[in-house]
């Protein structure tokens, strides 16, 4: 195991690849996504046994509504069904669960169960996991800018103050460790607008291993791979050596 100084603090994750895994098997896109459910559980585990402090799953992009009716309307059933199964191991576990994105979108049931697992889970500190639903990188940006907005018409902050800094306080999971490893499983090589502004110096990692397959041993893999690499946030090695990051 890595030494917990190279064990990455946030981890972010495309989950690429269930269709495909479904059709391989004669069976619907439907059938891809139920199966994922079980590489979500293995990655939230690992997580935990890692000592990652927090996790954020892209489960539905705001991108997705364009996909089949009859595909949204499973995954809607199917994000019903995992809330109630799954919160109250989740709860058991000290996993803390929230949910970012234009929950708005959302039909009201779905939205008093993903208010119900964010208060029912508020109080632990195990792992913060992050699902990110009807979002986008360009939208979090977007709502953090008019959000900065509201805040200079009401006289809170000075226009020509609004820097980097400023407008990341606006911006989903702000209150968590900067990301670290952005993995996406699949085989594509992009980042499809999942956390645009947070995977500023993320390391990116990708896998042609399909999610519903994405397991334990998978996660090890990609946290192994972080381990080697070497984080200069625009430096050089030599003043890395000398003055390591903290």
């Amino acid at each position: 195991m890595n030494a917990p100084a190279r064990v990455p603090r946030h981890i972010a994750i495309v989950m690429d690849g269930n269709g495909r895994w479904a059709r391989a098997r004669f069976q619907p896109r439907s059938f891809g996504h139920n199966a994922g459910r079980k590489a979500v559980r293995e990655v939230i585990e690992g997580c935990v046994r890692q000592g990652v402090e927090a996790l954020t799953l892209f489960a539905f992009s705001s991108e997705n509504w364009q996909r089949p009716e009859d595909e949204v309307s499973a995954l809607m059933s199917l994000f019903l069904r995992a809330l109630d199964k799954e919160v109250d191991e989740l709860h058991a576990q000290g996993v803390r669960v929230r949910f970012i994105g234009e929950l708005s979108g959302f039909g009201a049931e779905l939205q008093q169960r993903m208010r119900g697992a964010m208060e029912r889970t508020a109080g632990n500190t195990r792992l913060n996991l992050n699902i990110a639903v009807n979002y986008g990188g360009r939208w979090d940006i977007v709502q953090a800018a008019r959000q900065a907005a509201r805040a200079v018409a009401r006289g809170e902050l000075a226009a020509d103050a609004l820097d980097e800094a400023a407008l990341g306080r606006w911006i989903c999971l702000a209150d968590q460790p900067p990301l670290d490893l952005f993995i996406r499983t699949g085989g594509e090589r992009r980042i499809s607008n999942f956390l645009l502004w947070q995977a500023a110096y993320a390391e990116l990692y990708f896998t042609d291993t399909l999610w519903p397959d994405f397991d334990q041993a998978s996660l090890a893999e990609a946290i192994d791979d972080f381990a080697r690499r070497e984080r200069r946030y625009g430096r050089t090695s030599e003043q890395l050596a000398a003055a390591p990051p903290p």
